[in-house]
Parts: C-alpha cells; sequence; structure tokens
C-alpha cells in the first residue's frame, strides 16, 4: 500500500467483530418468539381472485393486507409499493402475506400450502413503459444544428447483488404499547415512519434501535422499511415478538437490486473536429414499483458528463416500470451506469478521430469555475490532473499502452476518471433530511453524542467518535458513541448518499467545537447542532438547475488485464487508484472503502451475471452468481491527494461511493486494448468476449 497509515486509529468495533461476539439481528433470542414467512406472489402480473389459506394449527396465523391497520403501502420516496399485494401483482416474488408461527419448519410449509388464483395478466419485461421522465439542458442545443458530423452510440450495464454478508433480518416486539425493532438496516428513521405510516400510530409507539449490521451497500436503505411494515401489521394483531430472517437464496431472488441500464450519447462535432455539445438519454429498469428511482435517474444525469466539461447539452432520462423485482439503491446510486458509458464513449470518440484519448479527454477535462452540467458551479479546487499524474506513475501506465498495443500481446492497461457528489441532491440536505446532531456532557465530563448513522462496516463508529475527541482534544475512553436508538437521537438521516462524513462529520465537529468553547468542568451541558447549507447551494428541483451538492469527491483508477485468447479468461494483473476525498481522516479506513469499493466494481464489470427469465432471477446462490474473490484480485495500490474541503470536518468529503464508479470503465478500456474490440455492456462475461472477437463489434 502507498500509506502508512500515520493518521489510523484500531477500530472501535475491530475486536467484537474479529472475535466473532458482535450480535447481528439474527444472533438475538427471545423465548417466545414467533417466525414469519412470506407468501409470495407466483405470476409476474394479474389481478388476485382468491386467497386460499389451509386451516392453521392453533398459534399460526396468515397475515395479508386484510390486516392492514391505515394504509397497505411502504413509505419510500415514491408511495407506490404496497406492503401487501392487494387486489393485483406486479412482479413473481411480490409479498401477498405472512404465515406466521412457533416453529419455521412449519410455517415454511403452511406457506407452500397457501393457494393464489390469479387472472393472469400480460407481463411486460422490457424497458418501454416510462413512469419517470426528467430532462434539462446546458447552453444552446440549437448548435447541433450547425454539426458537420455527430457520433453515436449506446452502453448497457445488468443488475448487480448487493451479496451483504448478513442476510435481510428483522426482529420486532411489543414493550409495552411500543413497537420495538431491531434489524440489519441502514436507516433506524426511514424504518421508524413506515411503520409509524402504515399503523397510523405517534411517533411515541415505535423504537429502532440498531445491533451489529453485516454489510449493506445500498440494499438495506428502503427493503427493511417493508419488511418492518409487514411485521408492525402482524404484531398489531398478534401482540408477540416476530422474527424475519431471509436466507441467501430468498435474499438474492426477491429483493431490490442494482438498476440495468441503456445509455445513449451522442457527440456533435464542428469542421475542426471541436466538440460542439453532447446528448445523452439514460434509461433505468425501476421493476415493478417507483421507490426510489426517480433520485437514482437524477443522480445517473447529474452524473452524465463525469468529468467533462461540454459548453451545450441536451440530457434526458426515463425510469421504466417493468413487471419485474424492484430496483433501488446501489453503491453510487445511478453515477456508475452513466460514467461508464461516458468513459468508454470519450475514449471511443478519441478512435473515431483518430487522436489520442488521453489527449481528447484532456482537453475537455473539468476545471475550478466550469459550469456543471446542471448549470452549477465547480467552486472548489480541482486536482484531477494531479491524481492522473500519480496514478500513471504509479502503473507505469504510459510505457504499457504503447507494450500492450503491440498485435497478440492478449494485454491491456486502462484508466477511468471520475466524480462523484456528496450528500442529498440540491437542497435535500436542508429541505428534506435536515439534519441535527445531539451531543451531551455529564457532570463527571463524559461525552456522549448521538446520530442515526449505522455503521454496517464502514468504520462510522470509529471516525464520528475520533471527530469528537480530536476536535475537543480528550481521551478516547471519555468520549460515548453508541449505535443508533430512535428513542434517544435526532435524525441526522439516513445512511446513504456518501454523506456521513461530508455531512453528519461536519455536524458533529461544530458541535464538538461548539461544546469545547461553552465547557464547564463539572457541568452537564447539551449542544444540539443543526444543518446549515452553503450559501452559495441554490437548486431548483423541477428543473434540476443549480448546484446540485456541496461538494464533489474525485478518483482515477487504473486496471491492467490479460485475456485468454483459447478461454477468453480476463485475469486481472494491477490495479493503481488516487483519490480526492479532502482529507482523509484515517487512511487505513479509507484503504478499506478504495479497495473494497473497486473489488465490487470489478465484480460488476466482468463476472456478476443476473439474467431475468419469465420474471424471475436465474442466478439465486453463491454458486451460480459470481463474485470477486481474493483468487480474482490483484495487490491494489491506493493514494491519496490531500485537497481539504472547508466544509467537511477536518476537510473530510463523501468517499464510500466514488470508490466504486470508476472501477468498470478502467476495466473495459484496458479490456478493449487486450482484445482489440469495443465494449458496449456489462458484465464483459467469456462468451461476450468471445462474440467480440469472433464476430467484432
Amino acid at each position: 500500500m502507498i500509506n502508512e497509515y500515520k493518521t489510523s486509529v484500531k477500530k472501535v468495533d475491530n475486536e467484537e467483530k474479529m472475535s466473532g461476539m458482535a450480535i447481528f439481528t439474527s444472533d438475538i433470542r427471545m423465548d417466545n418468539a414467533l417466525f414469519a414467512i412470506p407468501v409470495r406472489s407466483t405470476v409476474s402480473h394479474g389481478k388476485i381472485l382468491k386467497i386460499n389459506v389451509p386451516s392453521l394449527p392453533r398459534g399460526y396465523y396468515f397475515i395479508s393486507a386484510k390486516d392492514i391497520v391505515k394504509e397497505n403501502v411502504c413509505n419510500i420516496i415514491a408511495s407506490d409499493w404496497p406492503v401487501f399485494a392487494d387486489k393485483e401483482v406486479n412482479y413473481k416474488g411480490e409479498t401477498i402475506g405472512l404465515i406466521i408461527g412457533r416453529k419455521k419448519l412449519t410455517c415454511l410449509s403452511l406457506a407452500k400450502d397457501v393457494h393464489i388464483e390469479y387472472e393472469e395478466l400480460e407481463p411486460v419485461y422490457e424497458m418501454k413503459n416510462s413512469y419517470v421522465h426528467k430532462e434539462f439542458n446546458k447552453g444552446n442545443i440549437e448548435v447541433f444544428k450547425n454539426a458537420k458530423k455527430v457520433f453515436s452510440e449506446s452502453f448497457e450495464t445488468g443488475y448487480q447483488e448487493h451479496i451483504y454478508l448478513e442476510p435481510q433480518g428483522m426482529l420486532m416486539w411489543l414493550d409495552g404499547n411500543k413497537i420495538t425493532i431491531k434489524a440489519s438496516m441502514q436507516c433506524p428513521f426511514y424504518i421508524k415512519k413506515a411503520v409509524e405510516r402504515t399503523l397510523g400510530c405517534d411517533s411515541s409507539r415505535v423504537r429502532v434501535i440498531q445491533p451489529a449490521v453485516g454489510g449493506a451497500f445500498g440494499g438495506k436503505e428502503h427493503y427493511p422499511s417493508l419488511m418492518a411494515a409487514q411485521l408492525a401489521t402482524a404484531i398489531v394483531k398478534i401482540k408477540k415478538p416476530i422474527k424475519m430472517i431471509f436466507d441467501r437464496k430468498e435474499d438474492i431472488t426477491f429483493t431490490t437490486k442494482r438498476h440495468p441500464s441503456k445509455t445513449d450519447i451522442s457527440a456533435y462535432l464542428d469542421d475542426k473536429d471541436n466538440i460542439l455539445g453532447v446528448k445523452v438519454h439514460v434509461g433505468i429498469d425501476g421493476g415493478a414499483y417507483i421507490g426510489c428511482s426517480m433520485v437514482v435517474l437524477s443522480r445517473a444525469l447529474i452524473a452524465c458528463t463525469n468529468t467533462y466539461t461540454f459548453d451545450n447539452v441536451e440530457v434526458s432520462g426515463d425510469a421504466y416500470c417493468t413487471n419485474k423485482v424492484p430496483s433501488a439503491a446501489y453503491r453510487g446510486f445511478g453515477s456508475p451506469q452513466s460514467i461508464f458509458a461516458m468513459e468508454l464513449f470519450i475514449n471511443h470518440l478519441a478512435d473515431f478521430l483518430h487522436v489520442n484519448p488521453l489527449e481528447l479527454r484532456n482537453k475537455y477535462l473539468v476545471k475550478t469555475g466550469d459550469t456543471s452540467v446542471t448549470n452549477g458551479k465547480f467552486r472548489d479546487p480541482i486536482i484531477l490532473k494531479e491524481l492522473m499524474d500519480k496514478a500513471m506513475e504509479m502503473s507505469d501506465y504510459k510505457k504499457k499502452v504503447v507494450e500492450y498495443s503491440k498485435p497478440g500481446s492478449f494485454k491491456g492497461i486502462g484508466m477511468s476518471t471520475f466524480l462523484h457528489g456528496c450528500g442529498f441532491t440540491g437542497s435535500g440536505e436542508s429541505t428534506i433530511i435536515k439534519a441535527k446532531v445531539r451531543i451531551k456532557k455529564d457532570k463527571n465530563d463524559v461525552v456522549t453524542f448521538y446520530t442515526s448513522q449505522v455503521d454496517f462496516g464502514q468504520g462510522n463508529r470509529t471516525t464520528l467518535k475520533r471527530i469528537v475527541v480530536d476536535t475537543l482534544g480528550i481521551p478516547e475512553n471519555q468520549v460515548i458513541y453508541d449505535a443508533p436508538d430512535t428513542d434517544k437521537t435526532l435524525s441526522t438521516g439516513p445512511t446513504a448518499a456518501s454523506r456521513t462524513i461530508i455531512i453528519v462529520g461536519g455536524l458533529v465537529g461544530k458541535a464538538a467545537q461548539h461544546l469545547k468553547e461553552i465547557w464547564q468542568d463539572g457541568v452537564e451541558q447539551e449542544i444540539i447542532e443543526p444543518y446549515v447549507a452553503p450559501s452559495f447551494i441554490k437548486w431548483d428541483e423541477p428543473t434540476m438547475q443549480g448546484d446540485a451538492y456541496p461538494g464533489y469527491a474525485w478518483g482515477v483508477n487504473i486496471v491492467e488485464v490479460s485475456v485468454d485468447p483459447i478461454t477468453y479468461q480476463v485475469n486481472i494483473d494491477g490495479c493503481w487508484s488516487t483519490y480526492d476525498v479532502g482529507h482523509a481522516i484515517d487512511e487505513r479506513i479509507m484503504i478499506g472503502q478504495a479497495d473494497g469499493g473497486l473489488a465490487q466494481a470489478l465484480g460488476w464489470a466482468y463476472l456478476e451475471k443476473e439474467e431475468i427469465e419469465n420474471g424471475v432471477f436465474k442466478q439465486k446462490t453463491l454458486s451460480d452468481y459470481v463474485i470477486p474473490t481474493m483468487m480474482d484480485l490483484p495487490k491494489m495500490e491506493t493514494a491519496f491527494i490531500d485537497n481539504p474541503f472547508p466544509y467537511g470536518a477536518f476537510g473530510a468529503k463523501g468517499a464510500g461511493e466514488l470508490t466504486f464508479v470508476g472501477g468498470a470503465p478502467a476495466f473495459c478500456l484496458a479490456l478493449e486494448q487486450a482484445i482489440n474490440r469495443k465494449v458496449h455492456k456489462i458484465p464483459a462475461t467469456p462468451e461476450y468476449i468471445m462474440e467480440l472477437i469472433e464476430h467484432g463489434n
């Protein structure tokens, strides 16, 4: 590794995780707890005519839409996903009801005996019915009419399964009149609001407590809200603790995925081959319900020009309704799809124009002061050139590009540049989230602070606590930072959107600084710190115009590959990365984010194939859905270049999603050089590579 971890500390959850002592949802035991097994639709689209439930043994229950207390809707961003399918089903596997009882095996057997009569309707599996459309322009698109040449291409990306270590799971019980929930989750207050809405109950009646969580990557941002609304409906009737834990096959088959996409890009050129402007359309497969697809689409469109500045841009996009499992949040949240397309496109355009790809990219590389695609402004120092130079030096990129261009080498090296906006889009942080951090000091001068940020492996407990310790200048054992509990903390928003350190960490730092300024030994003191957006943020959501984010993180990935010309298998021989995450508060944690994010991106690029056949995923287990292992990955070298952000704690910006978005295009550009063919879709499996080599583009 490039870094020496001079600013790293021991993770606070290191011992409990490594010793196996961490308590996850499935580890929690309650003597009288019942098990819940979903009864799922067996057709992709149809009207429910009748639900035939077998005679249930004493102490077993069937819970369905008829038991809904207030609203049969899951409180996500769009309110179109029912808690239980009622009159109609829209994808295979949609939950129609729950069988609940004492023995899990008995529940499984009874669930199979529930027979549902349908009037089957024609399902739609193709991206043709748009339920969300967005469009905006930059500059004057009328100049496109003056173009002397037009270069156009299309790119496709597939599904991706989260494969978090711990599958979806939830435990719910009554504590007096209060519904209490522990779950494998990202967003405690999302779950709390979902239950309140479904039951129509007061906020004081719902409490969410975070246990240990084994990974998420976006997959536990919204789906646990659906599970919570289902179990809450049941617990009101049954009044006993209920546990619902998915096995891996169930998790892969029925939970949300990364949106498949199709991106069309055209470049309009003048008589000197200058780019007059570009036109981009991004289509994403949202599945049966909108959920959060409109936000994923927005982020894909905002990122569509990636690290390049074009004077004139026409942008549009659609989220399509299909009778498939709903797509939702996944690390990068739309930007990996559009950045993959733009990075390959700019290189293919260079080939079309017979110019050096690096020279073309540098010509349009974004600079401080440039106007973004949404007509905002890049205000902070942009050090992309430094990042590129460092990455090329680490990898010996320029020498290898020449060397691997020789016929018959079947080796290649590819470089991607990329950015990622940190925090909720536009004014979302100030008008929707409205985060507040609470920090308290007791008479013994012990400091406790509260956030709703979930540590599911990325190191939040360590980094946020460190911000307080370093700001106050007190020993670590004098600061307490417990897992989120909605009865104790104000909402600081979801653990998503690369916002934890830049937004919540910034708030934590401000609160600690304010406490330091008024500190009185031996006196109880409390600070509540509300989020205040930087004054320059101006955003109009309907038109998608203005400053989309308070700040951007930046990166460069270089990937080296070799291809077996007989088996078409790809071997990854090297990975080098440089990042601007502002200031890395803990470099070891950042290395973990960087290596993990890139590994996940490489899996999406060439291994992780997930296909739908008649509305059902063909790959359902870790035997047929293949992810990278240590045997598939080389040593990764990573460097961070300090570029402190004025609004983040200690100059930090977001990083969790950034480390994913550049891996796929870097891999594919390396693959293109190795096989002398252009790639237009991922995953680039051996079968696809064989087609390219044998039949051309």
